[in-house]
């Protein structure tokens, strides 16, 4: 069937929420089959190991690259139409949230991305820290928060109401993008060799970076034919958590590719755990821990919603198009997580032994 027909079969906008949903079916069964999560992958590297967290991590990072600028470089998709280049970024925003987004990950045991994998599968804990996160990120947005956040992300911004393209800024050619990908992409198969990992988990993990370059690819064809303006983007969950959480509680809800996306992950995940029969309710391990997952949840919604995405959001999907300020947002992100794993969780282990 051709996009045209879909479209008037369907409508637009429930289109670009079936394109969100299949996104998020294959990044959550990618992502749960590969154990894919930045946090771990701090944690390891806070530890002084490199081991098959980091790289899963830099697997999948490398590969959304090679996917993305792959796709750009054969006409399937143009960065410069993307929402998070066409608005002016934040570099304080970058700093500040990204900070606090890995501070955060570190204290609820997962970033926002792995909550919800985690939620699909019987984990109560990131259930109430997901839901924390998504209201979070909603009074960031629109609520209490919003105008502290528009302070913190005004006090330096990018210059010309766009963002910051780190090729284009550095002089380099189009393939660079695709190089770097491939680049990091034979690091993280070493890594893989000498922490002996399969070839499915390189896979599934290979399988959450495809997700967000089709998520790129699809919102990018669907503007191109689409009567409305229709927003260029891929896989995040700081924004797509709180219009989820948004929709179920507005009389008049909009669909969307947000969405489908968050849906998706949540279907994706749990069928691939339901398959692999790994389903299982788990809860809190205690007070303490409850109460560091709350607190992490909070600086993750208000980070995210501060750095101009999530782990994935920013991370992955906006560095998959060299987006300058996520590339800061995501140092910042390890920056914090590590600093707040050798306070927290390594202090502790010394105190108790």
């Amino acid at each position: 069937m051709h996009l045209e027909a879909l479209l008037d079969w369907i409508g637009e906008q429930p289109a670009a929420a079936l394109f969100g949903l299949l996104t998020g079916v294959v990044f959550g069964v990618a992502a749960q089959r590969s154990s894919f999560c930045l946090r771990a992958a701090t944690v390891e590297f806070a530890r002084g190991q490199l081991g098959a967290r980091v790289a899963v991590w830099l697997l999948a990072f490398s590969t959304a690259l090679v996917w993305v600028q792959g796709a750009q470089m054969v006409g399937l998709f143009r960065a410069e139409e993307a929402r998070m280049m066409a608005v002016a970024g934040s570099w304080s925003g970058a700093v500040f949230g990204g900070l606090m987004f890995g501070g955060g990950m570190v204290l609820a045991r997962g970033c926002s991305g792995r909550l919800l994998v985690l939620a699909a599968t019987g984990n109560l804990r990131s259930v109430v820290s997901g839901l924390i996160f998504a209201v979070l990120a909603q009074m960031s947005l629109h609520g209490w928060l919003a105008p502290l956040r528009d302070w913190a992300a005004g006090l330096w911004v990018t210059p010309g109401g766009r963002n910051v393209n780190l090729l284009e800024t550095l002089n380099l050619p189009e393939a660079a993008g695709l190089a770097t990908g491939l680049a990091i992409a034979a690091v993280a198969l070493v890594l893989a060799r000498r922490n002996r990992i399969g070839a499915r988990v390189l896979v599934y993990a290979s399988g959450v970076g495809f997700a967000v370059a089709l998520g790129w690819v699809l919102t990018f064809t669907l503007a191109q034919v689409a009567f409305e303006p229709v927003s260029v983007t891929s896989a995040t969950f700081s924004g797509p958590s709180a219009n989820t959480l948004m929709f179920f509680l507005v009389p008049d809800p909009a669909l969307g590719f947000d969405i489908g996306l968050v849906p998706g992950v949540f279907v994706g995940a749990f069928l691939s755990a339901a398959m692999a029969r790994e389903l299982k309710f788990q809860g809190f391990e205690g007070e303490g821990q409850m109460r560091r997952s709350m607190l992490g949840a909070v600086l993750m919604g208000f980070g995210a919603m501060l750095a101009g995405g999530c782990a994935i959001g920013a991370g992955v999907t906006g560095g998959s198009i060299f987006v300058a300020t996520a590339w800061l947002a995501l140092f910042c992100m390890w920056v914090g997580a590590v600093i707040t794993d050798f306070l927290v969780d390594q202090a502790g282990q010394q105190v108790a032994a």
